[in-house]
């Protein structure tokens, strides 16, 4: 056996090499990659890392969300519109529920704004609840063929709630114009801005740290809706807190929950024409960002355990 032959049993791409300097005339070259360069396939990078590669698919997040979201309605006749006629025929039913028939709307002028932005807003977060909590198995083959964040799923299904409900904003602001009693709007008005804003991050914690948990435990996704109307029975949606409450730590659980922030602070705004109180904004924000960075965490700790049977 000659020297050659030797040597290609025993690194065969060194053959390759030269049968590759031959066919294209380049001189045969190899690496040889070190093994604090590889990583593995599906670990869990850094966090700081994690967060890295979130931002650099941010744009493919955004245009994916505005997809998913001018086709979530598709198959309906109607198409988009029932993105408003759904929370305005539930909006409407509360009326007459609550009030013609019980008449919740005694002491209260404007009821029915009142009804329409706690139904519209409250319907927002528990979208985005309830599709963070299935996103991770809905994208498990995605997980399973592509190497990306995780954590985008959850992410994606925010920005798609949101996008859907830019014609639902619209539409109640104008019903809250052209319904009387019409309030008086000025400059305050977009305080409702950073109210909506800090929903949004919210609504974003709720969704990754759902999505964990039923990631995990796949039965909780059956008790998610039953959850979200005791919490909507607790956000005064329909009728308000202190009318009914009269145990003043039961009061102080209420009024206290993030959901009863959002809408008291946005029928402060939209309603009463004044400006929320200060501890209304640190509660708020301390939910909004409290929630998003333990879900978050909470979230990019299972990295490695997505996808798998």
């Amino acid at each position: 056996m000659s020297v050659d032959e030797e040597a290609e049993q025993r690194h065969p791409s060194t053959a390759a090499l030269n049968m590759a300097a031959i066919l294209y005339g380049a001189p045969p070259t190899q690496e040889v990659v070190a093994g604090g360069r590889l990583t593995r396939v599906g670990a869990r990078p850094p966090l700081g890392t994690y967060i890295k590669q979130l931002w650099q698919r941010r744009y493919f997040l955004v245009a994916e969300a505005r997809a998913k979201a001018s086709n979530g309605t598709r198959e309906n006749l109607l198409g988009k519109a029932w993105l408003i006629l759904s929370p305005i025929v539930d909006g409407l039913t509360y009326f007459v529920i609550f009030g013609l028939i019980l008449d919740s709307d005694r002491r209260m002028e404007n009821f029915l704004g009142f009804l329409l932005i706690g139904v519209f807003l409250f319907s927002f977060t528990t979208r985005c609840l309830t599709g963070g909590a299935r996103s991770v198995a809905g994208g498990r083959n995605l997980i399973r063929a592509f190497t990306f964040p995780r954590a985008s799923l959850p992410i994606s299904v925010v920005l798609r709630e949101l996008f859907n409900m830019v014609p639902v904003l619209a539409a109640l602001f104008l019903l809250l114009v052209v319904i009387p009693p019409v309030e008086p709007w000025g400059l305050h008005t977009l305080l409702f801005l950073p109210v909506l804003a800090l929903q949004v991050v919210f609504s974003a914690g709720l969704s990754l740290l759902f999505g964990r948990l039923c990631a995990a435990v796949p039965d909780l996704t059956q008790l998610i809706s039953v959850a979200a109307r005791l919490w909507m029975w607790g956000s005064g949606v329909m009728f308000p807190i202190a009318d009914r409450v009269q145990d003043p730590t039961a009061l102080a659980i209420l009024t206290g929950n993030p959901m009863f922030q959002v809408l008291d602070m946005a029928r402060t705004v939209l309603i009463d024409g004044q400006v929320p109180a200060s501890g209304s904004w640190i509660t708020l924000a301390a939910w909004a960002l409290g929630t998003f960075a333990v879900g978050f965490f909470i979230f990019w700790q299972a990295e490695e355990s997505y996808g798998r049977a």
